[in-house]
């Protein structure tokens, strides 16, 4: 399945807590399958890993939308804004 996708890295931050650490990755996903213009359908997401019982997985729409919503999830997760809306837990 993921020799099938290409991963586009769109940001990249660490965390370090007294737990451990916490990576969030925000990448923009493309698979093989193209549409009738010929190019790959791209969907957004953002992974949190390190964090036990939240939130760990959003999905974007546009590369604006994943820049954004990767800075609001960092926001969340120092306690510096809410959490962001459509998170997918699990």
């Amino acid at each position: 399945m993921l020799d099938q996708m290409t991963l586009y890295p769109v940001a990249d931050d660490v965390l370090f807590a007294p737990g451990g650490r916490v990576v969030i990755r925000t990448y923009g996903v493309a698979s093989a399958a193209s549409t009738e213009d010929g190019r790959s359908p791209v969907s957004y997401r953002t992974w949190v890993t390190g964090v036990r019982e939240q939130p760990r997985y959003w999905r974007w729409g546009h590369f604006e939308d994943a820049r954004s919503g990767h800075r609001e999830v960092l926001e969340w997760l120092t306690g510096r804004g809410p959490r962001p809306p459509a998170a997918i837990t699990g």
